[in-house]
């Protein structure tokens, strides 16, 4: 299978997506809270429907999982995971860096990973084997070795109170040079693209993660869960680089093991 005509077909559907939040972006539009009290917009429902049509236009026997709506033909072999968009509060309050997400696995690992964003038009593909790209050129992560030059990401610092978190968070807000939570999956690609050193969230969705790990590593940076483990399928995970993967995993095992 190639997974790179994959990635080159999932760079068009996430524009085609992302193209469509646009008519929403800044505009007035009902918000549903769901039933975890999350919110979503009709913008959401729309965009998952118009990339699952361009989807099953294309690869009619691909499988599809999405936040907004079932899955569909889940005894494939290749299944594309769609978060229309990640950041719904970030764009719901008219901040760009909310993204598309689209991440394709072939049987049940991450091989295609793509991050956009539609309101600043950037756009982080990857496909396992073949690097990372920011808006067309090759990218990777800085080479920041110590936690006291790092800029680390957060998406909702209460959040890691809420799930008990609170004395890891502070030992990483105080050990690196400063925080800020420009959150949500265009942290990460912050991350890959060299901008922040480290971004974590406790908490994350299939589709929220499908996207990340491809474009973290092979941006030469490592996407793992809490465990320190490289994996999509744990419920939270964090991006950084290879130089201080090993530091930020030790906070993390001091307070969680």
């Amino acid at each position: 299978m190639d997974i790179n005509s994959l990635k080159e077909a999932a760079i068009e559907i996430a524009r085609i997506g992302g193209a469509h939040t646009l008519n929403y972006f800044k505009k007035d539009f009902k918000v549903i809270s769901k039933a975890d009290d999350s919110p979503v917009t009709i913008a959401d429902r729309e965009t998952e429907q118009l990339m699952r049509q361009e989807i099953l236009k294309r690869f009619p026997d691909h499988g599809i999982i999405g936040e907004e709506f079932e899955a569909v033909k889940s005894e494939s072999r290749v299944q594309w995971v769609l978060d229309p968009i990640d950041g719904t509060k970030s764009f719901i309050y008219g901040v760009p860096f909310y993204t598309t997400l689209i991440g394709i696995m072939i049987d049940n690992e991450p091989q295609v990973g793509i991050i956009y964003a539609p309101a600043l038009d950037e756009l982080c593909a990857a496909a396992i084997g073949y690097g990372a790209t920011f808006n067309g050129k090759h990218c990777k992560v800085n080479d920041t070795s110590t936690l006291d030059e790092s800029l680390l990401l957060v998406t909702e610092i209460n959040r890691f109170n809420a799930m008990g978190m609170q004395p890891m968070f502070q030992e990483l807000m105080d050990e690196t040079r400063i925080h800020r939570t420009w959150g949500d999956a265009y942290g990460h690609m912050m991350v890959a693209i060299g901008r922040a050193e480290i971004m974590i969230d406790p908490e994350l969705n299939l589709w929220d993660a499908a996207a990340l790990l491809p474009v973290v590593k092979e941006s030469g940076g490592v996407f793992a869960d809490l465990n320190g483990k490289e994996t999509i399928h744990s419920g939270n995970g964090y991006s950084t680089n290879k130089s201080l993967y090993p530091k930020v995993q030790e906070i993390i095992d001091a307070h969680l093991s």
